[in-house]
């Protein structure tokens, strides 16, 4: 009545592997915030925009907007903290 199904096992040996898995090197993430905020320049340093200086504006003194408008460079404590974080920057 019923159909007879033959079940094909496969033997338990274990297979050699073509590689090593400590061989194989994780890639590193990027910090996203960082990413967003900071640029690489040619020196090694990263340079940066100020906040505060897209909207309301208005009440702020001209030498401030002046101010906020310019780049902002890392420092070495921040070089080698953004390194890290940036890894292929």
């Amino acid at each position: 009545m019923f159909p007879s199904f033959s079940i094909i096992t496969r033997p338990l040996t274990s297979t050699a592997r073509l590689f090593s898995s400590s061989a194989v090197q994780q890639k590193l993430k990027s910090h996203q915030g960082a990413k967003k905020r900071w640029k690489a320049i040619a020196n090694g340093t990263f340079k940066r925009a100020h906040a505060g200086h897209k909207h309301l504006n208005v009440h702020k003194s001209p030498s401030r907007k002046n101010h906020l408008a310019q780049t902002a460079y890392s420092n070495k404590t921040q070089t080698a903290h953004l390194k890290k974080l940036l890894p292929y920057a």
